[in-house]
This record gives C-alpha cells, structure tokens and sequence, in this order.
C-alpha cells in the first residue's frame, strides 16, 4: 500500500481526474445532485426525504435497515432553516436517530446527506477521510487534535478547513478537497472485508 504523500495543488488534482474518469461514480454523483437539488428539494415532504435517504443508503451502502424511520425523523426536524443556514450542529442532530428502542448514531449519513444539498458547506465524513486526516496530523502536524474529535462535526469542518489552509489548496472546492481525502484514503487504508465481499461500495462508516 502506497505511504500517502504530503497534498499539493498537482497531487490533489491528479486524483480528481482519475474521480473523473470512473463513471460509476459520475453517474452516481450526477443522480443525486439531480435528486437532491431538481426532483426531490424539499425536506418537509415525507416521499421527497425517504427518496433521499433510500438513494444514499443504496449508493453509499450506509446500512440503514430502517429509511422510513429515518425520512420521518428528518422530516420531523423541520430542517430546511438550519440546513440553508450551514448549522453544522445539523448534522448531530441529524445523526441521532432512535429506530426500535436504540438510538443509532448515522453520523456519516448525516453529513452526506446535508453535503447532498450543500456540498460547499457540510463536507462529508467518512472512514477513508478520518484516516488520511489523522495520518496528515502525524505526518505533517498540520493541525493538532484527538482522533476521536473528528466524530464532532463542528470540529470536523474546522480540522478539513485547516487542511485546506496548511496545504495552500483553496483553490479546490469543499466537495473537491473531500473526493480527494476519499481517492487518497481508500487507495492508501483499504479496509478489509471477509471473504466473499469485494467492499466496492461498503466503504463508510455511519
């Protein structure tokens, strides 16, 4: 497996043209922007939020056993002012979902789904980022933190905003610094999977 190298303008560009050039993702990403933004907007209307939550519980394989439940809690949360507002406090919010008698923690669904209409404002977390972050903390000291405050989103978005500033990338979007830690972490920590399960898509966690 390849030591992840220290981000420059080059380096992250050369993975967003490889992102580019995998149509899956394409399509995927395409399908939802056209969901999330064109079809389904709103999140007060039951059937437009359990579309929502279905598509990214497919596409991203969050494993949400339960998406009507999840639809009507978000539905219930009359989000549209905070999530407009970039409220990142929205998204632990979100995550907390009481399904049956255990209250799950849907975290990394939480942030995929409010980076679905805003991907400028919520970046999103996942395994593979939380890895190449912890790694480039060590490697480089480009910020200092614990490792289990990336499981907070506000100091989440500040750690990926640091990121961005220690390794002059600002000329890459939110959504662009994410892809990138996501090509980066998932070719430099693959996760392992038992045998039988290639992990195309298992490859977040909640």
């Amino acid at each position: 497996m390849p030591v992840p190298s220290s981000p420059d303008r080059d380096h992250v560009s050369s993975y967003l043209r490889q992102w580019e050039n995998l149509e899956n993702y394409q399509l995927q990403e395409k399908s939802l922007s056209l969901l999330f933004g064109k079809l389904c907007p709103s999140n007060s209307t039951l059937e437009q939020i359990l579309l929502k939550v279905s598509s990214l519980n497919d596409f991203y394989s969050t494993n949400i056993y339960d998406t009507y439940t999840v639809a009507r809690h978000i539905r219930d949360m009359n989000i549209e002012t905070r999530l407009g507002s970039g409220d990142l406090s929205l998204v632990k919010d979100m995550a907390m979902v009481k399904i049956g008698d255990k209250t799950r923690n849907l975290y990394s669904f939480a942030s995929k789904y409010c980076s679905h209409h805003y991907p400028d404002r919520y970046p999103i977390y996942d395994s593979y980022v939380d890895k190449m972050l912890w790694h480039y903390s060590g490697a480089d000291k480009f910020a200092s933190f614990r490792r289990r405050e990336l499981k907070h989103y506000e100091k989440f978005v500040e750690i990926i905003a640091k990121f961005q500033r220690y390794y002059k990338l600002d000329q890459f979007s939110l959504r662009q610094i994410d892809i990138f830690l996501w090509r980066a972490g998932k070719e430099s920590f693959p996760n392992s999977y038992p045998s039988g399960k290639n992990g195309t898509k298992s490859n977040v966690t909640n």
